[in-house]
């Protein structure tokens, strides 16, 4: 008779082994793998080729990739799934996360291997960063910021909005999104010194340059003159303290109208039962890297309430970070 009074351990392997997975893909991306099988390279053989690594390692990142549900596997073949296809295929994709998967590896793993260090100390690891490895933070993580863009574009509505303040943020892209759906909406970006010269590159390159405003100011003491009918506050509370969130949102509901709506995007830690579980680990992440904050969304609620919001929505965007929805009041 089978005893099933205790569980498996499944779970807890699938968790310990994941590096395994997150490196397999990282070199599957990097050796062009998915553009591979894009471009026609269905077999073991020809992915080596393409490749140019052995059958060995062909084979061992097609099953691997295959086994994590990115790759089918059919009579020794391999097709792409169609997220596979959407994210991972080079030039041919519609957003190529290749960049933020090098930036995952290079930069994110081996602060990783930092986090005993950070777990006894609640201090950041040591980037030890040069160029070019600011060039591959930067690249990684404005790419992770389009595929957040995308989704906010899409999961958000924001119809009807006239009169937008991008406040703060890390990347046009958010607003952008919003400018391409709603020809009507013209956007003042305040953002921090440092960070006009590509924002006005990105607002020329979309085309809506008659459309936008571009001012500089630093986040936590800027204060914005207006009265938007929308308002962004896009990647902006884990860079700052407590205090500085509370005054930023007090700031930001002085410059808009009644009715206005605030989105807050960041990742978040819950009060509920079960916790989204890319918020909890992005807290564990922007703490080795650099030391900044995933805040319980109960306490940024208080944030809001204190300024004059009034939440009115949470938009879990998939893969990327949560969205509250709040109203002007």
């Amino acid at each position: 008779m089978t005893d099933t009074s205790t569980p498996d351990a499944a779970r807890i392997l699938d968790i310990a082994t994941g590096y395994m997975a997150a490196k397999q893909l990282f070199q599957a991306s990097r050796i062009g793998l998915f553009a591979a099988v894009a471009d026609g390279a269905d077999t073991v053989s020809a992915i080596a080729e393409r490749c140019g690594v052995s059958e060995r390692i062909a084979r061992l990142l097609a099953d691997a990739m295959a086994a994590k549900g990115l790759l089918v596997r059919t009579d020794g073949r391999y097709a792409l799934a169609d997220d596979a296809a959407a994210y991972l295929t080079g030039d041919a994709a519609a957003i190529d996360l290749a960049p933020f998967l090098t930036f995952l590896d290079e930069i994110s793993y081996p602060h990783w291997l930092q986090f005993a260090h950070t777990v006894d100390t609640t201090q950041p690891g040591d980037l030890q960063m040069d160029d070019a490895r600011w060039g591959t933070f930067m690249a990684g993580v404005m790419t992770y910021n389009r595929l957040h863009a995308q989704e906010f574009g899409r999961l958000v509505d924001l119809s009807g909005a006239t009169n937008a303040l991008d406040f703060g943020g890390l990347s046009a892209e958010f607003a952008l999104s919003v400018m391409a759906r709603n020809p009507q909406l013209h956007t003042t970006f305040v953002y921090a010194p440092g960070f006009e010269d590509g924002l006005a590159e990105a607002v020329q390159s979309a085309g809506v340059a008659d459309r936008t405003t571009v001012e500089v100011g630093e986040t936590a003491t800027a204060t914005p003159e207006g009265s938007y009918d929308t308002v962004f506050a896009n990647h902006v509370i884990h860079r700052f303290s407590a205090e500085e969130n509370a005054q930023i949102l007090r700031n930001l509901r002085a410059a808009a109208a009644d009715g206005a709506t605030l989105t807050v995007l960041d990742f978040f830690l819950d009060d509920d039962a079960e916790q989204r579980a890319l918020d909890a680990l992005h807290a564990g992440e922007y703490l080795v890297i650099d030391g900044t904050v995933v805040y319980p969304e109960s306490e940024v609620r208080g944030w809001l309430s204190d300024a004059g919001w009034s939440v009115r929505d949470t938009i879990a965007l998939p893969g990327s970070p949560r969205v509250l929805v709040a109203t002007a009041v």
